[in-house]
C-alpha cells in the first residue's frame, strides 16, 4: 500500500491547487481523479465557456463593424470550428495541469476513488493511505424532476458547449451565471433564445439595479425574458420540444429546438464512501469547521461539496487554507463577506459584498453612488456604453460594504473592491487614489465621488 501525507480526491480548481500548495509546503502528496486532471472548470466550465463566449464577441465586432468605420463583407461563422477552439483551450489547460502535478513531484492516481476508514483511499481496487484526505469532488448540474436530461432534447452545460449543430432556438431555464452566459454565446451566434427565470428578476443574486439593467440588456440584444416564470413539462416534438412555462398571467407554450436546464448544481458526493467512515453531510453539502475538517479526524473537504459558494475561486482558496493549517501554518480564515462574483455575458457582471437591499436590512445607514459608463470617455471610445459601477458604504465609519458593476470589462475590474475591502478601506480613500485616465476602472473612483456627492463627470 502506497502512503502519502496528503491525498486529494479531485483535481479541479480546488484539488489541483491544494495539492500543489500542500507539495510546496514539503508534504508527499497525490490526487486521485477519475477524469481529466483539472475537472469540469478547466476542461467543462470556467475556461471552454470564456473561449466560446471570446468567439461570440469577435463575431459580433465583426457584425458591427461599421460601428468603428470598418467595412467587413462576407462575415460568416463555423459553430463547429468555434467548439473545436473551446476545446482546445480546455485540452491545452488541462495539459498545463498535467506539467504542474510533474513539477511539484504530486503522483496522479487515475480512476475512481472511494474514501474507506483508516484514512485509506480505494481507486478501482487499489488501496492507498494517507494522514490527511482531502475531498474536493465537486458538482455537477442539477437536474428537476420534471426537466430530466436526456442529453439531446434536455441538455446540460456539457452538452451545451459540444452541441454538433447551431440551435435554430433554445430555451434556457435559469438566469444564473451559467445560464445567462450559454444564453449571451447562443444569442451572439445568432440562435433565438429564451430565457425563463422562477425569481422575479434576471441574476437573481446580484444588486436589483444591475438585474434590472441586466434585463433592459438581454433584450436589446434580442432575448425574450419570462421572470416570475417556471417550466412545468417538456414535450419532445418531431422538430424538437415544446414547453409548458407557468407564468404570472397563466400558461404559456413555447417551441424550440432545445431547451437548456441551469437550475443550479448537485454536488458529487455519492458512491465516494461517505456513510462508511461516517462523515456527516446536510442538505448535499459535507459539513466543515473554519479549517474544512470534517466530524472525522484525517478528513478534510474543500469547494462546492460544502456549504460555502461553489465558486472556482473559492475552492482554490479553502484547499490552501486547509493544507497550510495541516501544515502547521498560520492559517487564515477565510472571509466568506468578501467573495467577489462574476458573470461572463454580454454585458459582463461582478459584484462583491452586500447589495444595496442587504446593507438597508442589515440597519446601516448608506452612502450610495453610481457612474454609468455612457460618461465614461474609455467606454465611449471602446462603443461599450452600457452598464455601470455601483458603491455602497457605511455613512457613520466610510466602510466599504458592496460593489456591483455591470459593462465590459468588469470582471477584471471588481478585484479593485475586493482588494480595498479586504484592507479595510474607506470611501474616502478610495475618492483620493488616482485613477489613470481614460479607463472604465476611473468609474470606479467616479462612483465614490458621487456617493460622497464630490463626482465631476455627471
Amino acid at each position: 500500500m502506497s502512503k502519502y501525507d496528503v491525498i486529494v480526491l479531485g483535481s479541479g480548481p480546488g484539488g489541483y491547487v491544494t495539492a500543489i500548495r500542500a507539495s510546496q509546503l514539503g508534504l508527499k502528496t497525490a490526487v486521485v481523479e477519475k477524469e481529466s486532471l483539472g475537472g469540469v472548470c478547466l476542461n467543462w466550465g470556467c475556461i471552454p465557456t470564456k473561449a466560446l463566449l471570446k468567439s461570440a464577441q469577435v463575431f459580433e465586432y465583426l457584425n458591427h463593424a461599421e460601428d468603428y468605420g470598418l467595412k467587413a463583407t462576407g462575415v460568416d461563422k463555423d459553430f463547429t470550428a468555434v467548439v473545436k477552439r473551446s476545446r482546445g483551450v480546455a485540452e491545452g489547460m488541462s495539459k498545463g495541469v498535467q506539467f504542474l502535478m510533474k513539477k511539484n513531484k504530486i503522483d496522479v492516481i487515475n480512476g475512481f476513488g472511494k474514501i474507506k476508514p483508516g484514512k485509506k483511499i480505494d481507486v478501482d481496487g487499489k488501496e492507498y493511505s494517507a494522514d490527511h484526505i482531502i475531498i474536493a469532488t465537486g458538482a455537477r448540474s442539477r437536474e428537476l424532476p420534471n426537466l430530466k436530461q436526456d442529453g439531446e432534447t434536455v441538455i446540460g452545460y456539457r452538452e451545451a458547449m459540444t452541441l454538433k449543430e447551431q440551435p435554430k432556438s433554445m430555451i434556457v431555464v435559469g438566469s444564473g451565471a451559467i445560464g445567462i452566459e450559454f444564453a449571451s454565446f447562443y444569442n451572439s451566434m445568432g440562435t433565438e433564445v429564451t430565457i425563463v427565470e422562477y425569481m422575479p428578476h434576471v441574476v437573481p443574486v446580484e444588486d436589483e439595479d444591475v438585474s434590472k439593467q441586466f434585463e433592459r440588456s438581454l433584450k436589446k440584444a434580442g432575448v425574450k425574458v419570462m421572470t416570475g416564470s417556471s417550466v412545468e413539462k417538456v414535450e419532445k416534438t418531431k422538430s424538437g420540444v415544446k414547453a409548458t412555462v407557468k407564468t404570472k398571467k397563466g400558461e404559456e407554450t413555447l417551441e424550440a429546438d432545445i431547451v437548456l436546464s441551469a437550475v443550479g448544481i448537485k454536488t458529487n458526493i455519492e458512491n465516494i464512501g461517505l456513510e462508511d467512515v461516517g462523515i456527516v453531510t446536510d442538505k448535499d453539502k459535507i459539513i466543515v469547521n473554519d479549517w474544512y475538517q470534517t466530524n472525522m479526524p484525517g478528513y478534510y473537504a474543500i469547494g462546492d461539496v460544502t456549504p460555502g459558494p461553489a465558486l472556482a475561486h473559492v475552492a482554490s482558496a479553502e484547499g490552501i487554507t486547509c493544507v497550510e493549517k495541516i501544515a502547521g501554518m498560520h492559517a487564515e480564515k477565510i472571509d466568506y463577506s468578501n467573495i467577489p462574483g462574476c458573470t461572463y455575458a454580454s454585458p459582463e457582471i461582478a459584484s462583491v459584498g452586500m447589495t444595496e437591499k442587504q446593507a438597508k436590512e442589515a440597519g446601516y445607514e448608506l452612502k450610495v453612488g453610481k457612474f454609468p459608463f455612457s460618461a465614461s470617455g474609455k467606454a465611449s471610445a471602446s462603443g461599450a456604453k452600457d452598464g455601470f459601477v455601483k458603491v455602497i458604504f457605511d455613512a457613520k465609519y466610510g466602510e466599504w460594504l458592496g460593489c456591483h458593476m455591470i459593462g465590459a470589462g468588469v470582471t477584471d475590474m471588481i478585484a479593485e473592491a475586493v482588494l480595498g475591502r479586504k484592507l479595510e478601506t474607506t470611501g474616502h480613500e478610495v475618492l483620493k487614489t488616482i485613477h489613470p485616465h481614460p479607463t472604465m476602472s476611473e468609474a470606479v473612483m467616479e462612483a465614490v465621488a458621487d456617493a460622497y456627492d464630490e463626482v465631476i463627470h455627471l
